[in-house]
């Protein structure tokens, strides 16, 4: 709807996002009070990583997280808190279960908001990172859900950061072409299988302790929605995808006999900044929109830290509540990697509805974006149905 009180027209045929979820592991890790319970979990007792990671801990403008890590966990597998210990298959014991049970209830949210039951799902997206089993997370997902056993499903694997636009974009095919279909998206992550004691050789090891979070998000995609019933949020206009050759060494993950080893190139926010303003520009330019437009938007991007939102509004010229969903989600989970893109969207939902109370408006036309390994720049051309 308007500013006028006129209902916008959903394009017939367009993907639309008709519901969000979300769903978190039960522990709340308070960031000033992070880098005492890491260390003394891990049983580390150098001060000057200690230092390093209390810094780090304040620059990342996380307040609050949620995790799976618990000393629960390390009571009973005090062999991830040892350095050198090949512990892949208890930290996959621990992962397989978490994520399917967040999965589950970020889902069970999201079908509870759509308001039809989950016997019309007819298609299954479901995205992590954080597990490695056959057959995949998507056949625990759908038993869990009580989903009939015709529903097609779609895996997702180790795609990091841009794992949620991505499933959005494959979630938006699938619905455009499948007239009728409704596509139940979930993601899921958690940091198990990255934990591990701080070492001076690992320096990046503190960056992902200081910001990295867990959780599931859920959304329901489909096209020509059933307005009586179904409620449209977000049109999925376009989607599209760029990989930038020569960079896969920037965002480097390996599964190893002691878990999964990211390292993460100190480049990344200014290779986001040198090469976002053309990306942007392919999606801005087919709704109408200029170079010179960027403040006319939305803008729904994934908080992959401070550096890169900081980044991209300085080269975009962005005003500051561009980037303010952004840097709420960030800010209250965490970067949880492949979820926090719905997150994202759920707050600029609410921000929304209250610009509307006021006589403003968010803006019709934005942006999804995400950037993960390769590098990989992910970005939906959106239109805000809500407002």
């Amino acid at each position: 709807m308007d500013g006028n009180g006129v209902v916008k027209k959903v394009n017939t045929g367009k993907a639309t996002i008709l519901a969000l979820g979300k769903a978190f592991p039960h522990q709340l890790v308070m960031q000033e009070f992070l880098a005492d319970g890491y260390f003394k979990n891990t049983n580390c007792d150098d001060p000057d990583l200690k230092q390093k990671l209390i810094r780090l801990c304040k620059t990342t403008t996380v307040k609050t997280r949620y995790v799976v890590m618990s000393e629960e966990i390390l009571n009973e597998y005090p062999e991830l808190a040892t350095e050198g210990q090949p512990t892949v298959t208890q930290r996959l014991n621990i992962c397989n279960k978490a994520v399917t049970k967040m999965a589950i209830e970020a889902s069970e949210a999201c079908i509870k908001n759509w308001g039809r039951p989950a016997s019309h799902i007819t298609h299954l997206v479901y995205v992590s990172s954080s597990e490695a089993r056959l057959p995949g997370g998507d056949i625990y997902l759908a038993r869990g859900l009580g989903l009939r056993p015709e529903t097609r499903r779609v895996l997702l694997y180790f795609m990091g950061c841009s794992g949620g636009v991505a499933g959005l974009r494959i979630a938006k095919d699938i619905a455009e072409n499948n007239p009728g279909s409704r596509v139940l998206l979930a993601t899921s992550e958690t940091t198990i299988l990255g934990f591990r004691p701080p070492s001076p050789a690992r320096p990046y090891d503190l960056v992902g302790a200081a910001l990295f979070g867990d959780g599931a998000g859920a959304a329901l995609i489909g096209s020509d929605p059933v307005l009586h019933i179904e409620r449209p949020l977000f049109e999925l206009h376009t989607a599209i995808q760029h990989f930038l050759p020569g960079t896969e060494a920037i965002i480097d993950g390996r599964l190893t006999e002691e878990g999964i080893n990211f390292k993460l190139a100190k480049e990344l926010p200014q290779i986001v900044e040198d090469n976002i303003e053309g990306f942007c520009g392919e999606l801005m330019e087919i709704a109408g929109y200029s170079d010179k437009d960027h403040n006319k938007m939305f803008w729904a991007v994934h908080p992959g830290g401070p550096a890169i939102l900081n980044r991209m509004e300085q080269r975009l010229n962005l005003l500051p509540e561009k980037l303010s969903a952004s840097r709420r989600a960030l800010s209250d989970y965490g970067n949880a990697s492949s979820n926090t893109i719905f997150y994202v969207l759920e707050y600029m939902l609410e921000e929304s509805l209250k610009m509307k109370k006021s006589g403003q408006e968010l803006g019709e036309w934005g942006l999804m974006l995400a950037f993960g390994p390769g590098i990989t720049f992910e970005g939906i051309l959106a239109r805000n149905l809500a407002i």
